[in-house]
């Protein structure tokens, strides 16, 4: 066990472009054709500059960590883009 862990922390046997470090393993782009927002069941755009997944219509963006989705609901952020005109208009 401790062997895995080590050889794993220490990134061994990954290429990694220049100027990524730990954590920051991009997503299989052959992955995308089958994950889907687990909200709203739709399909998720990859924003390769800040390594998430998009939902353009719920306007939120799920982190990709080590390579991997995190699409726990509670990890996606807000985006600044709000998803539509509805209900913006306030008193």
């Amino acid at each position: 066990g401790a062997v895995l862990r080590r050889a794993a922390s220490s990134g061994q046997g990954q290429a990694q472009e220049p100027g990524q470090g730990p954590g920051s393993a991009r997503l299989e782009p052959s992955l995308l054709r089958f994950l889907v927002c687990p909200l709203s069941k739709r399909p998720l755009r990859y924003d390769e500059a800040t390594n998430e997944l998009i939902n353009e219509e719920l306007g939120i963006a799920y982190p990709v960590i080590d390579g991997i989705p995190n699409m726990i609901p509670e990890a996606a952020r807000t985006t600044q883009k709000k998803p539509s005109a509805e209900g913006s208009k306030q008193p």
